[in-house]
């Protein structure tokens, strides 16, 4: 099985959660999605496997959430994600992705 945290480097939660698996043991690699950012395709597929809508995934204090005014749109999943992949501070994080790998 492998272990892929995306995540922001400055956030607390994902530095948490980083020196946590490290503590633990757990190999796993980390993508800072500022710098390798998350394609659509794989958004969704994050998205599919937590079983989340695109709006449940959405930092709502963030400012570009206010400035875009997301809290009074009504926008498909499809848009949501559009946004998250050229705005990345839309999106909560860290999302721990957990795969396994077959032979």
């Amino acid at each position: 099985m492998t272990i892929t945290v995306y995540q922001k480097p400055t956030c607390t939660t994902c530095r948490q959660v980083h020196a946590a698996l490290r503590d633990a043991g757990v190999d796993f690699e980390a993508v800072d999605y500022y710098t390798d950012p998350i394609p659509k395709a794989k958004l969704k597929e994050l998205l599919r496997k937590m079983k989340m809508s695109a709006r449940d995934l959405l930092r709502t204090r963030e400012d570009i959430y206010k400035k875009l005014r997301l809290g009074e749109r009504d926008l498909s999943d499809d848009e949501i994600v559009d946004l998250m992949v050229k705005h990345p501070d839309l999106i909560e994080r860290p999302i721990v992705e957990k795969r396994r790998i077959v032979p």
